[in-house]
C-alpha cells in the first residue's frame, strides 16, 4: 500500500500538535512529519542493521535543517542552496541529540542518523517539532531505545509558568527553559533567565517535565498502533573475566594514578598504567581470559579506563573522596586578574585550579552588530560570545582547524548567562563583543568563561546588572545511593552520570543547563544539586569580587562612546541629505559615525567626545537653526571689509557686521579680529533665508589690537 496514513494528535500547551507516519519517506526506518499551526517538521530515522568491525562507540548523528523555501524565502548572498549548519541549528542539533544518548541501551553500536528538516513555517515551533517527532520516531521503530521521552518548552510571563509559549513570550518572560525527559525523570534542561531563584527554577523544571509525561502517554498509545517490534541485537560488553582479574591485578597502580593532583602529571600515569597494562595482558593472555590473536593495546584502553571508572566512583560513594582528596562541595583555588592586555577595550583571565580562559571586550556601534539570515527573517545580534578552544589548553600538540559544534554549544551557554545581566539598549547603546580563549583546561571552561567574560567586561566599564560566575557539578549514582560533585574535572565529568552548569549573579540564575549519562535524576537529587550549585557560585563570586566587583566608571582611552540625540522623523531626510551628501560629509569630517532610526532617533559614535559633541550641536544647527539669543563661542574664519564670518560650530558660520564688533566705529575689521581667533558670539537674527547675523559686541565689545 502506498499510502498508510497514521495521525496522532494532542493539545500541548494549548495548541494542537499532530504526528503523521506512513505516508512520508517510508524506505526510512521510521518517519515522522510532526506539525503545529503551520509549521511542519519532517524527521527521518535510519540505523544500521549491522555493527561495523571493530567499532567500540555508539555512532548516533542528529542533524537540523531549515529549508529557507518553508517560509517563503530565498537565502540571502550569492549562494542560494542551504549550505553548511548555521550556529542556531547547530544549537538545536545538540538540543535533541544529547537527553537521547542515555536512552539507548548499554553495548548498541549500529551506526544511527536522525534528520529534521522544517519544511514548512508557520505560527508553530520547529524547534520542539523536530524534538517531538525524533522521540516518536525512535518510539514507533525497531531501533532499541529505553523510551518513551519527550520535549518542552517553558517559559514565564507575568508570573505564570507556560507551556511552549510564542517567540514573544519566550521573550518576555522572566525564564526560558527547554526541558527533555522520560516519563520518569529529567534527562536535560537547557536555559536563561533574568536572575531567578533556585526555587523558580526547580518550579519551571518540574512544570516542563509534567507535562512531558503526557507526551510520552501519546507516544505509548502511537506505539500500540503502529510500532514495530524492537530488533534483537547483540551488546558489545566488556569482557567480564577481564574486569573482573583485572580490578584485582592493577588496583594498587590505579589507586596512585588517582591520588596524582597535577592534571598532566595525573595523564601521563595514566599513559604508563595503560602501557603497563597491555605488556602485563601480553605477557600471559590466557591469565586474563584472552588469546595470543587479542589486540592487547586496544584491551589495555578498556581495562584502564573500568579500573579508574569502578575506583574513583567507589571513592566518592563510600568515602567522599575525590582525584586528589578534595571534599564534594570543594572548589579549586581561583586566581583573577584585570587589564590583563594592553590595547583591548577590557580584558580578564580566570584562573581556577587547571582550568584558565582569557576573555577580551570590544565595544562598538552599529558596525560591530552580528547579522544573521534564518527562516524567521533577518536579525541584528548587538550581544555576542566567542568561544575557543586550541588543542594545546589540554596539552595536545594538534593544529587548530576552527570551532567544532562543542565550542558553538558551550560559547552559547556563557553568551546566555552573560546577556541577562546586560543592561539594556536604552541605558548603554552600544554593541559589544566578547572573545573568551580557553588556555588551560580541566573541568569547565565554559563556566571560566562566564566568570572571565564578566570580569572583563566590568573591566571595559559595561555597567553590568551584577558580576556573573558559574559553577559545573556532577553526581555519582549507584542505585539509590548518590553524591554531588562540585566544581568537576574533566575526569569526573567522563567518569560521572551528569555534567550541570549553573550561572547566576547573587541576586539569581541567568543560565543552566544540564545533561544526563544514566536514564535521568529524580527531583530531590534536582533540588540538592541546584543548593549545592548556589553554594560554589556564591565562593566563586567572592573570589572574583577580591580583584572587581562593580564596573569601571568611564571606558579606556581609545574605546569609541555613543552619544545620542532626537530629530523630528521629517527631518531625517534633511540630515541624511541628497545621496547621503550631508551625513556622509558630517562623518568624514568629524571622524565619527551616524546611525540614525526611524523614529528619529540619532546615534553618533566616535573615539572623540569633543568631536562628538561638535557634530551634534551642526547637525542641530542644521536642521533647526541657531537660537535667536543664544551665545556661542565661535571661530574666525574669514574677515571681509564689512566684517568677519564667525563658525557658531564647525561648518555652520555666521556674519559679525563691522558695527557689531566694538562699541566704536570699526574701519578695519583687521585691527580687532584675527582669524583663527575664539570668539563669543549672540545670535541676532536668522532671516528667511537662513543667513546668520551675529554679534561680538552684544557679549563683550572687541578691543583694538596693540600696534
Amino acid at each position: 500500500m502506498l499510502n498508510n496514513k497514521k495521525e496522532f494528535k494532542m493539545n500541548y500547551g494549548g495548541k494542537e500538535i499532530t504526528l503523521e507516519t506512513g505516508r512520508l519517506a517510508k524506505q526510512a526506518d521510521a518517519a515522522i512529519l510532526a506539525s503545529c499551526e503551520g509549521t511542519q517538521v519532517l524527521v527521518t530515522l535510519t540505523c544500521a542493521k549491522e555493527v561495523n568491525d571493530g567499532q567500540d562507540f555508539f555512532p548516533l548523528l542528529v542533524d537540523y535543517k531549515e529549508k529557507f523555501y518553508a517560509a517563503g524565502k530565498f537565502l540571502g548572498g550569492f549562494l542560494k542552496r542551504e549550505g553548511r549548519p548555521s550556529n542556531a541549528e547547530i544549537l538545536i542539533m545538540r538540543l535533541i541529540d544529547r537527553p537521547l544518548r542515555p536512552l539507548f541501551p548499554e553495548g548498541f553500536m549500529n551506526e544511527t542518523i536522525l534528520m529534521a528538516q522544517v519544511v514548512s513555517q508557520g505560527a508553530g515551533d520547529s524547534e520542539v517539532l523536530a524534538g517531538l517527532g525524533a522521540a516518536a520516531a525512535l518510539a514507533i521503530s525497531d531501533v532499541p531505545f529505553n523510551g518513551p521521552m519527550g520535549y518542552a518548552k517553558v517559559g514565564k510571563v507575568d508570573g505564570k509558568l507556560i507551556l511552549n509559549p510564542t517567540k514573544a513570550e519566550w521573550d518576555a518572560g522572566a525564564l526560558g527553559l527547554l526541558v527533555a525527559g522520560s516519563a520518569e525523570a529529567v534527562l536535560m534542561v537547557e536555559g536563561e533567565s533574568n536572575e531567578v531563584s533556585e526555587a523558580e527554577m526547580l518550579e519551571a523544571i518540574v512544570f516542563g517535565h509534567n507535562n512531558i509525561k503526557e507526551f510520552c502517554k501519546l507516544l505509548d498509545k502511537m506505539t500500540k498502533e503502529v510500532g514495530v517490534k524492537k530488533r534483537e541485537f547483540t551488546p558489545v560488553t566488556p569482557n567480564a573475566a577481564l574486569m573482573t582479574a583485572a580490578m584485582s591485578e592493577f588496583s594498587t597502580e590505579a589507586r596512585k594514578v588517582l591520588s596524582t593532583n597535577v592534571k598532566q602529571e595525573r595523564s601521563n600515569a595514566t599513559n604508563a598504567f595503560r602501557k603497563h597494562i597491555k605488556e602485563a595482558l601480553k605477557a600471559n593472555p590466557a591469565k586474563f581470559g584472552l588469546t595470543e590473536e587479542t589486540d592487547f593495546g586496544k584491551e589495555a584502553a578498556k581495562v584502564t579506563d573500568e579500573v579508574l571508572y569502578k575506583m574513583m566512583r567507589a571513592d566518592i560513594l563510600n568515602e567522599n573522596k575525590r582525584i586528589a582528596g578534595r571534599g564534594l562541595a570543594v572548589v579549586r583555588a581561583i586566581e583573577t586578574e584585570t587589564s590583563v592586555l594592553n590595547s583591548v577595550h577590557g580584558s580578564a583571565l580566570f584562573t581556577r585550579g587547571e582550568t584558565q580562559v582569557l576573555a577580551a571586550v570590544t565595544i562598538g556601534g552599529k558596525e560591530g552588530e552580528q547579522m544573521y539570515d534564518s527562516i524567521h527573517g533577518v536579525g541584528y545580534d548587538k550581544f555576542y560570545l566567542h568561544y575557543s578552544m586550541p588543542p594545546f589548553s589540554v596539552g595536545e600538540a594538534k593544529g587548530y582547524r576552527g570551532v567544532g559544534r562543542r565550542e558553538i554549544g558551550h560559547g552559547n551557554l556563557a553568551e546566555r548567562a552573560l546577556k541577562k545581566a546586560m543592561p539594556s539598549q536604552t541605558e548603554f547603546p552600544y554593541t559589544v563583543r566578547v572573545a573568551c580563549e580557553v588556555l588551560e583546561s580541566n573541568g569547565s571552561s565554559s563556566m571560566g568563561s562566564v566568570c572571565s567574560g564578566s570580569m572583563a567586561l566590568m573591566d571595559a566599564g559595561v555597567p553590568l546588572k551584577g558580576p556573573v560566575a558559574g559553577v559545573a557539578m556532577g553526581l555519582i549514582k549507584e542505585g539509590d545511593k548518590y553524591k554531588i560533585l562540585t566544581d568537576i574535572l574533566g575526569d569526573e565529568d567522563h567518569l560521572g552520570d551528569m555534567d550541570f552548569k549553573l550561572a547566576g549573579t547573587a541576586a539569581g540564575i541567568t543560565a543552566i543547563q544540564m545533561d544526563m549519562k544514566i536514564a535521568g535524576i529524580s527531583e530531590q537529587i534536582f533540588r540538592e544539586a541546584l543548593a549545592q550549585a548556589k553554594e560554589g557560585r556564591t565562593h566563586i563570586l567572592g573570589e572574583m569580587a577580591k580583584t572587581i566587583s562593580t564596573n569601571r566608571i568611564g571606558f579606556k582611552a581609545g574605546v569609541p562612546q555613543i552619544k545620542s540625540f532626537k530629530i523630528a522623523p521629517d527631518k531625517i531626510g534633511a540630515l541624511i541629505g541628497p545621496g547621503g551628501k550631508n551625513i556622509k560629509a558630517l562623518q568624514e569630517n568629524f571622524k565619527v559615525t551616524m546611525d540614525v532610526a526611524e523614529d528619529g532617533t540619532v546615534k553618533v559614535l566616535g573615539v572623540d567626545v569633543q568631536k562628538i559633541d561638535e557634530v551634534i550641536a551642526l547637525a542641530d544647527m542644521q536642521l533647526n537653526g541657531p537660537k535667536i539669543g543664544a551665545i556661542y563661542k565661535g571661530t574666525v574664519v574669514t574677515i571681509k571689509e564689512y566684517g568677519a564670518f564667525v563658525d557658531i560650530v564647525p561648518g555652520l558660520a555666521g556674519l559679525v557686521h563691522v558695527s557689531e564688533i566694538a562699541d566704536e566705529r570699526v574701519n578695519d575689521p583687521n585691527d580687532y579680529l584675527t582669524e583663527g581667533q575664539l570668539l563669543d558670539v549672540k545670535v541676532l537674527e536668522v532671516d528667511r533665508f537662513g543667513k546668520i547675523k551675529l554679534s561680538a559686541k552684544a557679549v563683550a565689545p572687541v578691543a583694538k589690537k596693540a600696534k
